[in-house]
């Protein structure tokens, strides 16, 4: 399975908590962090909830 790197480049602060839990399960809790995750269509979902906050770049 393919792997993307998603970095949070935006602050948490003033987001929804749902958008909190949604980087807290992507293992993102700071900024500038970059973690690597697999290409599914669940990971995807959760990116796509966030993507002002991330930056996705495949490896």
């Amino acid at each position: 399975m393919a792997k993307i790197f998603i970095k949070q480049t935006k602050s948490r602060i003033n987001c929804p908590a749902v958008q909190k839990r949604t980087l807290d399960a992507l293992g993102l809790r700071k900024m500038n962090r970059v973690v690597e995750k697999e290409n599914t269509p669940d990971i995807l979902g959760m990116v796509n909830k966030v993507r002002h906050l991330v930056e996705v770049t495949n490896a």
